[in-house]
């Protein structure tokens, strides 16, 4: 590393990384819903053709990606206001992450197959 170098690539800069990612890439999420909604009153037809397009594979492994996202940032969101407001809060923030992970990879795992159970039928059978 470079002399003066603020980051050192340990845990508390990955996780600041990957929170700003998961809030940017909602945001688009967010603005693109938006804006498919408002197809509904433009051209019904249009707002029809891109709900099919939703219901393909690739976009349910999307919509994992996003629940996957949404629960990250949630969760490490609350480690972070536990950072700033708790007084032992750094001193404790690398044990508050790798447990922020684990809860993390606990729920995704749960949500494997109630979230793409259309995408896993439809490539392997009922």
């Amino acid at each position: 590393m470079p002399a003066g170098t603020l980051y050192r690539g340990r845990e508390g800069m990955w996780s600041w990384v990957a929170h700003r990612v998961t809030g940017v890439l909602i945001f688009f999420f967010l603005f693109v819903h938006v804006l498919d909604t408002a197809l509904v009153r433009v051209s019904p037809e249009a707002y029809d053709d891109t709900v099919a397009i939703y219901k393909t594979p690739l976009v349910n492994l999307m919509e994992y990606g996003l629940v996957a996202a949404i629960l990250f940032h949630a969760l490490n969101g609350l480690r972070v206001i536990l950072v700033d407001f708790w007084s032992k809060g750094a001193k404790y923030q690398k044990q508050m992450l790798w447990s922020v992970l684990g809860v993390w990879v606990v729920l995704m795992a749960g949500a494997f197959y109630p979230v793409l159970q259309h995408t896993l039928r439809e490539l392997f059978g009922s």
